[in-house]
């Protein structure tokens, strides 16, 4: 089966604190949250990852399935677990601890690519996370970078910068690289300021423009998403609502996102439909479970128009 948009990562189970203390057990991981996300939006995805022949690595198959994400170049493996995560609140917004380390996904190299599906794809996914969890999982990333590029396809990068996975340094150094190569790059203000040093949107903009990428998503929170291309630079607004948990809405910016510039839409027509559905996905607990479908992301803009 060949899919429009391939993301590639890692996919870990999630447990998210909710008010009375619990964890909500749910599925997470920010390239397989963006792969269910544009599948919510009616696009065309598969995911390629490595995950542990267990029973948390059984759910995400399921899910996937219902999803309508392509898992034909998911590997299950017993020789390595299926990562984990908990989310915990606070005044202070949320934070992630994980459990990942030996993960199934952190050991996929990149001999074990599906160089064919790969060639097919329109647009490659990868974020920061996707290399932070490993040398082999970096160099992974970038062979499935140079594989897409040489067939013609796009390269989405998402920064997601995580300095628990690796240091400042090193993660500029590789995401930078990255960025050389990709075409769409989706980084979020704060960790922008932290990789680039510039604190002004425009000029974080133009740093990546610079860089080689033909548009540039920055998001910035309540107050939209900065779009920019080589000719144009617009501030896409945002729906403000009550937002309980933040957690994943990222990731399904980026999905939606991907989902409407593959439908064919500009930049910032596709930011201004990403904005709605990352603003729904923060009326829920959970990555997975509050993502928007396209009926309802369509609804919201509909009425704050």
């Amino acid at each position: 089966m060949s899919s429009d948009i391939l993301c590639l990562g890692e996919p870990m189970l999630e447990f998210n604190q909710q008010p009375d203390g619990n964890y909500l057990p749910g599925h997470g991981g920010d390239t397989s949250n963006a792969a269910i996300a544009a599948a919510r939006q009616g696009a065309s995805v598969g995911y390629i990852t490595h995950i542990g022949a267990d029973t948390f690595g059984n759910s995400f198959m399921d899910l996937w399935a219902e999803e309508g994400v392509d898992t034909s170049l998911v590997r299950q493996v017993r020789s390595a677990h299926t990562g984990i995560y908990f989310v915990t609140h606070s005044e202070a917004g949320h934070e992630f601890s994980y459990f990942r380390a030996g993960s199934a996904s952190s050991e996929m190299g990149p001999d074990d690519l599906p160089t064919q599906s790969l060639e097919s794809a329109k647009i490659l996914h990868v974020s920061g996370i996707s290399q932070a969890i490993s040398e082999a999982a970096s160099d992974t990333v970038f062979e499935a970078i140079r594989v897409v590029r040489q067939a013609g396809g796009k390269v989405s990068y998402d920064t997601n910068l995580r300095l628990k996975l690796w240091p400042l340094e090193r993660a500029r150094a590789i995401i930078h690289a990255a960025m050389r190569q990709c075409d769409i790059a989706l980084p979020g203000m704060e960790d922008a300021t932290l990789l680039t040093g510039l604190e002004d949107p425009e000029a974080i903009v133009d740093f990546y423009l610079e860089l080689g990428a033909g548009i540039v998503a920055l998001t910035l929170g309540s107050k939209g998403t900065l779009v920019a291309t080589p000719s144009m630079t617009e501030l896409v607004p945002v729906k403000r609502v009550d937002a309980v948990d933040a957690t994943a809405a990222g990731d399904t910016f980026d999905g939606a996102f991907l989902s409407r510039i593959v439908a064919g839409d500009d930049p910032v027509k596709a930011a201004f439909y990403a904005n709605g559905a990352a603003a729904l996905t923060t009326l829920g607990y959970g990555a997975v479970a509050p993502m928007p479908r396209k009926e309802a992301v369509e609804e919201f803009l509909a009425q704050s128009l």
